[in-house]
């Protein structure tokens, strides 16, 4: 029975996407690379039978194109194919994870935006997401608003927050008229981000407003 034939939820694609690539065999791992068999064989037996190699998985470490192609079924395009995977996982597991930056104060954090939102025309809110040493997992954009405002809520900060399993978040935006002043908005925000951080576990740090070549901090100003 080809791929295509089988239960939808039992398909190696849909069977990862519903339950995570943890979810899959080394065969179902390889069949989605390999992703079509040959007359009488679909792919998940066609990477089966690459599995029956002498040694195994670890075989295609020191397999290169041609040595694919030599396995009835698999053609120059579906041996390059595993050859690029093999050599990309060779090069994840020699790459050092990369150290990152724990943040200490405000300032820090205003210098890391001031160059890049300083000369935007359009108020545009970003979020820092933190782990529990206070370093950086991820720095993304939020929204971008109109000359005068931004939009941003409490759902769109957050929803990455979960997704990336922070403890904390900073929030900074800019002013394009380069006062850094804060708003009665700019207030009302913070504190509607800071209940909801509270409800759901995730501190709020801090909410930065940059203006041109100074800032503002909510923390610093006792705000929040």
């Amino acid at each position: 029975m080809q791929l295509k034939e089988w239960p939808l939820s039992e398909q190696p694609r849909e069977k990862l996407m519903r339950y995570g690539v943890q979810a899959l065999s080394n065969a179902e791992l390889l069949a989605l690379i390999v992703r079509t068999g040959v007359k009488g064989e679909s792919a998940l037996s066609l990477a089966e039978r690459i599995l029956l190699l002498e040694d195994g998985l670890c075989s295609l470490k020191a397999m290169e194109p041609d040595d694919f192609c030599r396995i009835n079924g698999i053609g120059v395009a579906t041996a390059a194919s595993l050859a690029a995977a093999v050599e990309l996982g060779r090069r994840i597991a020699a790459t050092p994870k990369q150290k990152r930056i724990a943040v200490e104060n405000s300032q820090q954090v205003a210098q890391l935006f001031m160059e890049q939102l300083r000369p935007l025309k359009k108020e545009t809110f970003r979020a820092v997401y933190l782990n529990t040493k206070n370093e950086i997992l991820v720095v993304e954009n939020i929204s971008v608003g109109n000359l005068n405002s931004s939009i941003a809520t409490p759902r769109e900060v957050f929803r990455s927050a979960v997704k990336r399993s922070a403890s904390a978040v900073i929030v900074a935006h800019n002013h394009p008229s380069g006062n850094p002043e804060p708003s009665q908005a700019d207030i009302l925000l913070t504190k509607r981000l800071q209940e909801a951080g509270d409800l759901m576990g995730i501190r709020l740090l801090d909410h930065i407003i940059i203006g041109d070549g100074v800032y503002a901090s909510m923390r610093e100003r006792n705000i929040m």
